[in-house]
């Protein structure tokens, strides 16, 4: 379905959105060492029980009204399996839920990352009211982005406005060049 891992995690982030969260944590790990590359998604949504979980990873069902299967997780799920790695999903009504994917980094059938700036840009601009933390680790290099710091300096200003895009831009690619440039 998904030919990146960026618009895995835009689709897992819009699901949180969807199931009430307001805080939504995005972490993607990359250790080269132990040739892993894994994201976390945590949110602070409406949660859900054992048979749910089991339901979000069956390809036939879905609780969109638009289309009458949800591709997303079971895809997800596996495309970690076939490159070594891993899928998992915790959650607990009315707490929320972490869904962890990983995978093999070098394995020669991963999905490459992808835009990942401009998912993190969308996901920042498209949904201004959530509370977005944005981690990207190489090994011991770190870049996090938490838009309450960036809401506090911007006084108003709308993540809409032009000029606070191309900020927003800016500071994802630069942040996540550095910590490729470190290494």
């Amino acid at each position: 379905m998904f030919k990146e891992i960026s618009l895995h995690i835009l689709d897992l982030a819009e699901n949180c959105v969807t199931s009430g969260a307001k805080n939504i944590n995005i972490k993607i790990i990359e250790n080269t060492k132990d040739n892993r590359l894994q994201f976390e998604i945590i949110d602070d949504g409406k949660g859900m029980n054992k048979n749910e979980i089991e339901q979000a990873i069956d390809p036939f069902f879905t609780t969109r009204t638009t289309r009458r299967v949800g591709l997303g997780l079971p895809f997800l799920k596996e495309a970690t399996e076939a490159c070594n790695g891993s899928f998992d999903i915790q959650s607990e009504p009315g707490k929320g839920t972490r869904v962890i994917a990983k995978f093999q980094r070098d394995h020669i059938d991963r999905m490459p990352i992808g835009d990942i700036q401009s998912t993190i840009l969308n996901l920042l601009v498209g949904y201004p009211d959530i509370h977005w933390c944005f981690e990207y680790k190489l090994d011991n290099k770190q870049f996090v982005l938490d838009n309450n710091e960036i809401i506090k300096e911007l006084n108003g200003i709308s993540f809409s406005d032009p000029m606070i895009i191309r900020f927003l831009r800016t500071t994802i690619e630069n942040g996540i060049k550095v910590i490729h440039k470190q290494k």
